[in-house]
Formats: structure tokens, sequence, C-alpha cells
């Protein structure tokens, strides 16, 4: 991460998030629009083209280099102010040399916050439950600088083949790739770090995906859930004593969000760690509908797209005493 370091406003007063969800208003994303603050700019910004960013492999290059490689083609780009891996460019770049050398990868600047809030050194041994396609994988190996020892857990075989092909592209040489249901990897080892990345509706992907600009069906919501609270029990009890567990979603949905969390610290002994960002975010809610969540979990991050002109998602730290 960048030098310039802020920590989350965590608002109080009027944006506790008390109040009941909106119903009937219509538009985007209504259910939301009693807990997004500034409204307006979140609209504003759902309804511009997602930039195209990448981030550069520094297993294999820097960024100036790629900087360069870039510019020979025509390609402008772009470093951001709070990450110096990541570039925004002017064009796509999945064709290039560069793409297929492995010295880059094609995602969305909010993506890489898990894996910059989770921290994985050398010396851990990391575990990555929710791998599929891998970009957050060959992050960790990055950060890892390709030492120590790497699991990236993937069930679905159709997923798999993406997570091996990055893999293999980017050069990962310390992963070894596994095929467990997350929620019952087995507990024969404990991890330094671990990163639930889960499976979400994916409502933070609206710039991208128009199906979700209305909000994921309570149907899908409630089974991604129930899902969500299995694996981040299983990843618990995967951490050794001082270890670090990071839970991410690309989805606004509180259910998929504070409500997981919650289910956590109300069966075990997590520690909720505030978060600290290097730009403009939102905490996490303490109350959704008629359900109240442990004041620890205004410690979460919530990232909107008019926040970083991304996508959106939330990002919770957790520590096992």
């Amino acid at each position: 991460m960048g030098s310039l370091h802020r920590t989350v406003e965590f608002m109080t007063g009027s944006f506790m998030h008390s109040a009941r969800p909106p119903v009937g208003t219509g538009g985007l994303m209504p259910r939301y629009r009693g807990i997004i603050p500034d409204w307006e700019r979140f609209r504003d910004a759902c309804g511009r083209p997602l930039p195209s960013v990448v981030r550069t492999n520094t297993l294999r290059t820097t960024s100036k280099d790629v900087l360069e490689r870039l510019a020979q083609q025509g390609i402008s780009a772009s470093k951001f102010p709070w990450e110096d891996t990541l570039l925004q460019v002017d064009r796509s770049v999945g064709n290039t040399i560069e793409h297929w050398l492995g010295l880059l990868y094609i995602q969305e600047a909010v993506q890489v916050l898990p894996v910059t809030v989770l921290d994985p050194q050398p010396h851990h041994a990391v575990l990555d439950l929710c791998a599929a396609p891998g970009g957050k994988t060959t992050q960790i190996a990055a950060r890892m600088e390709g030492a120590g020892p790497l699991i990236a857990n993937e069930p679905s075989g159709r997923r798999q083949q993406a997570l091996l092909a990055n893999v293999n592209r980017l050069g990962i040489l310390n992963a070894t790739i596994t095929a467990y249901r997350g929620e019952s990897f087995p507990l024969r080892t404990r991890f330094d770090r671990i990163l639930v990345d889960a499976p979400c509706s994916a409502e933070g992907t609206l710039r991208k995906e128009s199906s979700v600009r209305s909000g994921a069906s309570m149907g899908t919501i409630s089974r991604l859930a129930r899902l969500q609270k299995r694996l981040i029990l299983r990843a618990y009890d995967l951490l050794r004593p001082g270890g670090i567990l990071v839970y991410s979603t690309c989805t606004f949905a509180p259910e998929e969000n504070e409500a997981v969390v919650a289910h956590l610290l109300k069966l075990r002994d997590a520690r909720l760690c505030p978060i600290s960002l290097p730009f403009e975010a939102s905490p996490g809610l303490r109350a959704w509908g008629n359900e109240n969540y442990p004041s620890d979990t205004h410690g979460c991050a919530r990232i909107y797209p008019h926040h970083i002109d991304s996508g959106g998602g939330f990002v919770a730290r957790l520590e096992r005493p």
C-alpha cells in the first residue's frame, strides 16, 4: 500500500443505521438508500463506465517497467495515489504481451483491499479459502515475495481452471491448489493468515453487471448468507492463536456482511480489529431492519463506487486471541 494512509472515519450520530430498510422507493437498489451516504454521488458513480485497472505482478516486474512497456504501445497509464502496484489504463490490455507474460493482472481497484488488509508476510502460512479466479491468490503470493506456504482452495472444478491458469501465468511457485468445500476444509493445519473472499450476491459489481443494478433477490441473499456463516466459522477454527482472518465480499447486503461477522462474534471468541484505509470509506452497520449487531461491527469497512471510482465491497479484519 502507498504511503498515504487515513483511518476509516467511523461516523456517529445520524449514521447509526438503525432505520428499517426502505421499501417501495424504486430505482437503483432502493433497499440501501437509507444506509449509503452521499446517495447522489453513489448514483452518479454507478452510471459511469468502470475504469480499466491492472495490478503489477511484483514477482516479475515493477510498475515503472509496466508503465514504460505500455507507453511504448501507445497505452496511457497512471499510478493510483494509495497503491503503487495499481495502474489505471485508458484501454483494455487483455491482449497485450505484458498480460500474457504475467506481468500484470486485470483487477478492479476495490478488489485489492482484502489482501492489503490481510497483510500476509513471507514467514506466514496463508490460506485463501475461496480462491478462484486467482486475483487475490496471486496478490497474496506477491506480498509474500513468493516465499512461505500458500494454500489456494477452490471446490469448483470449472473455477479451478481459471485459478490454475492465473497461478501459472503469473509464475506463482509457492501456492498449492486444493479442492475442499470451504466449510469442510480439514482442521489438521493451522494458519497465520486466512482470507475468506466469500461467494456473494455481487451487488458491488453493478457497474459492469447490469443484472444486479436493482439488487439481488432475498432468496439469493439468504441462501448465500447461510453458506458464508459456515465458511467464516470454519476459517476461524483454522487460525492459529494470534492469527488474522479477513472476511470480504463484493456486495452491499448486510445479511451477507455485518450479519455474517456478528454470527462469528457470537459463536467464537474472535476480536474485530478496526480497519485503516488510505481513502474515504464508510463504517460497518450497527443495525439493519429488526436486527442489531455488536457495536464492534462499526469497525468494518464498506466501500462504495463513489469512494474510489471502482466497484463496491465490504471488508472485516478479525483476530483469534
